[in-house]
């Protein structure tokens, strides 16, 4: 347990994950009927960017600063705006003061009729998640490991929602361990809305996931991938990807429009890329 996202918040690997998350939940919300929202690696609410771990790395001015300073046509501003209301303005210093975790942007966006199921395995972590959330009675937050409570958890008793799959992928069995919990709660809530994040430091394992959920039964699966620069050698991630099973119908020309140009802004150097396609079909 080692992994502590402060040093990472509001990188170009959030940028691309919550903006996906916001997209699904704004079309889940579309109907009255509650939802479930279920974070199996939660963190904490929101990160200080001025803090020390922000300021070693800077990895935020690359992300998302870069979005808030950029010209954003009007239709990139329309996909955007649900996330970006949350994030707020940088200063007239362009400093950001803080970035907000996926619990703080699924709690931003939920109504009152929605529940929310937080799961945080590191100690630390989950005393800071617990005392942001703790007046906010849709929020259950729980001190567990995520994959062990999403196996419980699912069909929850809204029957719709989404699930986020966030892990630190510190383990070298990260992988087999998401495939596999993954297609174990699918096959117990087949209709729910799950989105899988994954770093991309090699490619053919990145493609054994999808294999490994096909082999366990899970079909309708969306894959959207980013690379902000040619892969490294070194432990710095410049690629990041998302297996999102049973998408929003529009999901998938909403990320045909939004990812080149996030792609465009984001980029470190050569080698930046885009993928996006129907991975497992229905």
């Amino acid at each position: 347990m080692n992994y502590r996202h402060a040093f990472h918040a509001g990188n170009f690997a959030d940028v691309f994950k919550h903006a996906i998350l916001t997209r699904i939940l704004v079309y889940l919300m579309r109907k009255d009927a509650p939802l479930a929202y279920i974070d199996t690696h939660a963190g904490i609410a929101s990160y200080d960017l001025q803090a020390d771990e922000a300021q070693r790395t800077g990895e935020w001015r690359g992300g998302v600063g870069r979005i808030l300073n950029a010209e954003r046509p009007a239709q990139m501003e329309a996909l955007l705006d649900p996330w970006l209301r949350i994030v707020g303005e940088a200063g007239a210093d362009g400093e950001l003061l803080a970035y907000p975790g996926s619990p703080a942007l699924a709690a931003a966006l939920l109504r009152p009729q929605d529940r929310m199921l937080l799961c945080e395995l590191h100690g630390a972590d989950f005393r800071a998640l617990q005392k942001a959330v703790r007046r906010d009675r849709r929020i259950k937050a729980v001190h567990i490991d995520g994959y062990t409570a999403l196996k419980a958890w699912v069909p929850p008793k809204e029957k719709r929602g989404l699930v986020l799959v966030d892990p630190p992928f510190e383990d070298r069995e990260e992988f087999t361990r998401l495939s596999d919990t993954v297609a174990i709660a699918w096959r117990k809530w087949p209709g729910g809305c799950y989105a899988l994040w994954y770093p991309m430091k090699d490619t053919a394992q990145c493609d054994l996931l999808f294999e490994a959920l096909k082999a366990g039964g899970v079909r309708n699966v969306l894959r959207a991938e980013l690379a902000v620069a040619a892969p490294q050698t070194s432990q710095k991630l410049a690629a990041t990807g998302m297996a999102i099973i049973n998408p929003p119908y529009v999901l998938l020309e909403e990320l045909a429009t939004l990812g080149p140009w996030l792609c465009a802004q984001l980029a470190q150097g050569a080698g930046s890329s885009w993928r996006l396609e129907t991975a497992i079909e229905e």
